[in-house]
């Protein structure tokens, strides 16, 4: 007789659970981890949100032995510099002025943990590029507030969606979660997906 495992998402992003939902994935448990997210000295942001994911689905893991969980982080990057989250309306204007017009890499890092332990992770990289915005976009997405929290000071499902002129990779990685690679590695390590 097979057991029913609870599937738990690391995370507190309702995108994150959005698209799991949108592909009939329905989490058991919504268990966010609290850890420290700064950089390590010298750390790559290929390392640094692998390393991320990975503590995130260890720490629930660690309280859900019986589960599956996901853990992910993703980061915006231009050259080898990690762009955050806005603190402000000022350093969100920064952001979105040095993102206009230029491309940049969003990688974003998942994490697998089954029950008993076994563990697979993997780094999605998917290249972007944001058309020249005036001054007016700039000031009416400042003022819309849909910046505040994300890295990069982008969402592509709110109004920021309109303002991308191409995206080469995973677009669901862009908004926090590689759908295909996530669904190919829950299923090899035994966890049936309703795209099964």
């Amino acid at each position: 007789m097979s057991k029913n495992y609870h599937l738990i998402l690391a995370s507190a992003s309702p995108a994150r659970l959005e698209l799991l939902r949108q592909i009939g994935i329905f989490p058991d448990k919504i268990e966010p981890a609290d850890i420290d997210e700064t950089p390590h000295k010298k750390e790559l942001p290929r390392e640094h949100v692998l390393r991320l994911a990975e503590e995130k689905a260890a720490k629930v893991a660690g309280n859900n032995p019986d589960s599956f969980i996901i853990g992910a982080d993703t980061v915006i990057v231009r050259g080898r510099r990690i762009i955050g989250k806005a603190a402000g309306a000022e350093e969100a204007r920064k952001i979105i002025k040095a993102l206009s017009g230029s491309r940049h890499m969003v990688i974003t890092g998942v994490s697998v943990i089954a029950p008993g332990g076994r563990k697979s992770s993997r780094i999605v990289e998917t290249r972007v590029k944001i058309r020249r915005l005036d001054e007016g976009e700039i000031e009416s997405y400042i003022a819309s507030g849909q910046w505040q929290g994300k890295s990069g000071c982008y969402g592509l499902q709110g109004r920021a969606g309109g303002y991308i002129e191409w995206i080469n990779g995973s677009f669901s990685g862009v908004i926090g979660l590689p759908l295909a690679e996530t669904v190919n590695m829950l299923k090899g390590l035994g966890f049936k997906t309703p795209l099964d």
